[in-house]
């Protein structure tokens, strides 16, 4: 059966506005503290263990104090170099991140930090997941309300951890499907487009990642009713993600999965090659 959540929109989650703020949790507050000891006990700063961790003093700030999920990254890193002895990837098992996102949105979240493998097809935004964090920036100043200042970071702190996914150690096969109307239309400007544009082609040569453009024309078009993910768990489980305005949908029966990786295949056959689509994405700048 389809979970099922109006209080939180996916859409608002991509584009960073809207929805409710995400709060935080004890098992975040937990963490963070537990993280400040283990620091604190190998005799670094917060200033050292920012460089030593390879993070910013931001981002190892906001993890201690419950304000920052931990990226996977952070977390290997602080396993290894504060000597946690197993203790801090048990304790990230547990993690949530709290009542400020709804149920079925914090399983999906969990289910990304370990997935097999993830599609996205997008015909709105650039997905967040490849955005740059200067295209972030714009596509949350673009829709009402804008956010106060502490909100709008804490959303793009949240952006810019959840793309530690695209490098984790054990790696997610990606395969993105994003229209070129949304690059065609320049959201944020034309440097703003430059660099979004140059890290999509880096993206677009990593190995576990398979990025595909629809073209601006194309009469036969299987994605008319919107965008789509889909979930690979460890378990070889799938599961599926559809949204509308105001709407979420979490979605786990068979019939409906069937019918979205239908969607998906053909979705797949329409669209440029992966190789047409790095040709076509260095064409665009080569353009600017």
């Amino acid at each position: 059966m389809a979970d099922y959540d109006d209080d939180y929109d996916e859409d608002d989650e991509e584009r960073g506005c809207g929805g409710k703020e995400p709060e935080r949790s004890d098992s975040l507050r937990t963490f963070g503290a537990f993280v400040k000891a283990l620091r604190q006990r190998a005799g670094f700063t917060q200033e050292a263990w920012a460089e030593r961790s390879g993070y910013s003093l931001s981002t190892c700030a906001g993890v201690e104090q419950g304000r920052r999920f931990p990226p996977p990254l952070f977390i290997d890193r602080a396993e290894r170099e504060l000597d946690a002895g197993g203790a801090l990837r048990e304790a990230a098992k547990h993690l949530s991140r709290g009542n400020g996102i709804a149920a079925w949105f914090r399983q999906w979240a969990k289910m990304e930090l370990t997935a097999l493998s993830l599609y996205t097809y997008e015909c709105r935004v650039v997905p967040g997941l490849l955005q740059t964090e200067a295209y972030t920036k714009t596509v949350m100043r673009q829709v009402p309300p804008i956010p106060a200042q502490e909100q709008f970071d804490e959303r793009l702190a949240l952006r810019l951890d959840r793309q530690e996914l695209l490098h984790r150690k054990k790696p997610v096969m990606f395969s993105f499907i994003i229209e070129q109307a949304l690059l065609e239309r320049r959201t944020g400007g034309e440097d703003i487009t430059k660099g979004q544009l140059d890290h999509l082609i880096a993206c677009a040569e990593l190995d576990n990642i398979e990025l595909q453009i629809m073209p601006l024309v194309q009469p036969q078009h299987a994605g008319l009713d919107g965008p789509l993910r889909l979930l690979e768990t460890p378990e070889h489980r799938w599961f599926g993600y559809s949204e509308g305005q105001q709407t979420g949908q979490l979605i786990s029966e068979p019939e409906a999965l069937s019918r979205l990786q239908m969607v998906y295949a053909k979705l797949r056959s329409q669209a440029l090659t992966p190789a047409d689509s790095l040709s076509l994405l260095k064409r665009m700048r080569g353009a600017l």
